[in-house]
Parts: structure tokens; C-alpha cells; sequence
């Protein structure tokens, strides 16, 4: 479905010469921006994956199946668009629309994924990627565009580094992996080793999420849905792996982990909460390093933790040092960006409230309202 710079419905296109840096070869036609609609044929999507398989910009998160997935485990509509030049696809934007009661109705680039925005191997595809989304965002009246880049972008839009992400190499060797992570932390690995935790990686989404569920309720947070685990078993096949924790026989931790080119991504992470996790959370990561060495990964991508968190301590005190993400906001109908601090007041309380409510009240109503926070 084609996609025009202020009309949903027909065909937009832009000089091929425009923003071309100097030392970029330019394409020897107009940009053409579609989308990659519900029912795109088979070639097409091959085509938005190879894409994404070879640009250096692209993330796990711009992979075509997520549309599938946020259209099912969510119900968001989402808008997959792709710049086009002599039949080339020369960049991609995937995006959703997310009406949210805490954050307002947007499109999003990408609901439920730590990064999005634009990926690229051309300025002028850039640039009328993100003229589509504007427009497309007029059209449908919501109040803002949301990219979830991991530099920045665009200096004209609402700028905010909430967020900073953590990635660093890993080796084949398990003893040099071990070697970098930092001696107190490396300390709690070794207790892990001692204790014989056993690791074992399977396709059981409903186990993940169990342990997942009792996590975020101890965190004050809504757990999502558990077909949603379901389904990116089902639209990532091997590259969506469960990895578990056994200590005694007994299922005590486990993660929901991507693949994508030699990355792996340890995405969601669950626990028992028996109150002996302390080597547990070490002594996991440790053990997929590993594993996923095994399966060929070379870096590991430790995912997006808020500033000066428990979580972004947790992740520095392992090892890896934090990168500030640049997520960017266009303004349409809205007069500012909703508040997305994770730290600020109003979500301090939701966070405390959401702790004393019982675990099956938690897991019943806790899908309707992590669909809204994506």
C-alpha cells in the first residue's frame, strides 16, 4: 500500500539528490515510500528482511513479523513503511498506532521494542521515511510521533534520554567471559557454579512467562499478556529462545531471548522470588554468554535499563558500560510529550499500588494495561 507525503493512498516521491551527504552514492531515482501491508505478498516481506538482515542500522526490532505480532498479542494497528529507488529498498519504518491512557494516542516506532525509528542506507530515504510518518500521524490525528532511535536523529524534534542501552562483545571461552565480568559480581557467579545451577534452553513459552509474571508483580508492573510469549515463539521460531535456571531439579529463573545477525538479547527476565536469587540473576547472564557463543553470537545486548535504575546499576556493576538512547518526538495534534519517566512521581505511586494487589488479580487485569504502556 502506497504511502504520500501528506495523503495516505497514493505514491510519494522526493529528488533523489536531496540530503545526500558527500561520499553517499545517490540513487538514480525518486524515492517511492509504500506500505508493507497485512496482506503483502511473500516476496515483498523476503525483501524488507533481507533488508533489515544487511543494514547496519537495523535492529531485531525492524524485522517484518513484528507486525504480526502487535497486531495480535495487542491489537495495534500497525504501519510498515519502506522507501523504494529503482526498485531497491533503501530504508524502513516500522511503526504502530498505541492509544494509551497514561501516554496518549501515537504512533510509535515500536511499541514493546527497546529500539525503532529509521534504518537506512541512504539520507534521502531518511528523510522521506520520516515525512510518511509525520503525515501519516496528521492524518490519523494523533498527538505524537515517537521514534525509539539509538542516536540521535532529528534535532528539530522533542529529544529525550530517559533510557540508555548496554552491549559489549563476548567470547567462545566461558573462562573469559567470565575474567570480564567485575570480581563481585564474577564473586556471585561462582556461587551459582558452586550451588550446581543448571541451565537449560527450551521452547516453552508458558513456563517463561510464569516465572516472568511473579517477577514484574514483585516490580510493580503489568505483566503482559501470556500469548504474547505465544506468538514471538511463533513469528521468531529459533531466534526467540527460553532459557531456564534449575536449582535441585526446580525451575527458578528464566529469560526470553532474541537472536539477530551475531547479537543475542536477553529481553525478559523472571524469577521465582524464593528469596535465594542472589547468584541466580549472575550466574544466568554469565551462562548465556556462553550459550549463546555456542550458537554463534559475539555480542551481547543487555537491552535498555532507565538512568541511574536498579537495573542500570545492576548492568554497569556487570561489566558494560551504559549508551544513551535519543528517543525523539514529532508533535501533531499534541501540545507536549506525556510524561515517561519511569522514576517520576505519578508512576512511583501506580508502581506501589500495583505491588499490593494479589498476584491473580495482577495477571487478570495486567494485560489491559501493558498494552497501554508499550
Amino acid at each position: 500500500m502506497p504511502i504520500d507525503a501528506s495523503r495516505a493512498g497514493q505514491r510519494t516521491q522526493r529528488p533523489a539528490s536531496a540530503g545526500i551527504a558527500p561520499g553517499v552514492q545517490a540513487p538514480c531515482a525518486a524515492v517511492n515510500v509504500s506500505e508493507l501491508g497485512s496482506r503483502a505478498d511473500a516476496a515483498v516481506v523476503a525483501r524488507w528482511d533481507a533488508f533489515v538482515s544487511a543494514c547496519p542500522e537495523a535492529t531485531f526490532f525492524h524485522r517484518a513479523a513484528w507486525r504480526t505480532v502487535l497486531r495480535q498479542a495487542f491489537g495495534h494497528r500497525p504501519y510498515y513503511l519502506y522507501a523504494e529507488s529503482d526498485g531497491r529498498i533503501r530504508g524502513v519504518l516500522p511503526l504502530a498506532r498505541q492509544k494509551s491512557l497514561l501516554f496518549g494516542d501515537a504512533l510509535v516506532s515500536t511499541p514493546f521494542c527497546v529500539y525503532g525509528g529509521v534504518a537506512a542506507d541512504d539520507p534521502a530515504a531518511r528523510t522521506a521515511l520520516e515525512d510518511a510518518a509525520v503525515a501519516l500521524g496528521e492524518r490519523l490525528g494523533v498527538a505524537h510521533v515517537e521514534l525509539r532511535n539509538r542516536v540521535p536523529r532529528r534535532d528539530d524534534w522533542v529529544r529525550r534520554s530517559t533510557f540508555a542501552t548496554f552491549t559489549r562483545d563476548i567470547a567462545a571461552d566461558p573462562d573469559t567471559n567470565l575474567l570480564q565480568i567485575p570480581r563481585k559480581q564474577r564473586a556471585e557467579v561462582r556461587k551459582g557454579i558452586e550451588r550446581n545451577l543448571v541451565t537449560v534452553a527450551s521452547r516453552d513459552a508458558d513456563s517463561c512467562w510464569d516465572l516472568y509474571a511473579k517477577s514484574v508483580h514483585r516490580l510493580g508492573t503489568p505483566v503482559y499478556a501470556r500469548r504474547y510469549f505465544r506468538e514471538l515463539a511463533r513469528a521468531f521460531g529459533t531466534d526467540c529462545e527460553f532459557f531456564f535456571i534449575r536449582r535441585e531439579g526446580v525451575l527458578v529463573a528464566s529469560l526470553l531471548n532474541f537472536y539477530f545477525r551475531d547479537e543475542v538479547l536477553p529481553y525478559y527476565a523472571g524469577s521465582s522470588g524464593d528469596g535465594r536469587d542472589g547468584e541466580v540473576h549472575p550466574f544466568m547472564y554469565w551462562s548465556l554468554m556462553n550459550h549463546a557463543a555456542s550458537r554463534g553470537a559475539r555480542r551481547f545486548d543487555f537491552g535498555r535499563s532507565p538512568v541511574d535504575s536498579g537495573g542500570y546499576a545492576f548492568k554497569k556493576n556487570f561489566g558494560f558500560e551504559p549508551q544513551p538512547l535519543a528517543y525523539e518526538y514529532k508533535l501533531v495534534r499534541g501540545t507536549h510529550v506525556p510524561e515517561a519517566d519511569p522514576k517520576s512521581p505519578r508512576v512511583a505511586r501506580l508502581v506501589a499500588t500495583w505491588k499490593r494487589l494479589p498476584l491473580w488479580v495482577a495477571n487478570t487485569v495486567g494485560p489491559w494495561a501493558a498494552r497501554q504502556i508499550g
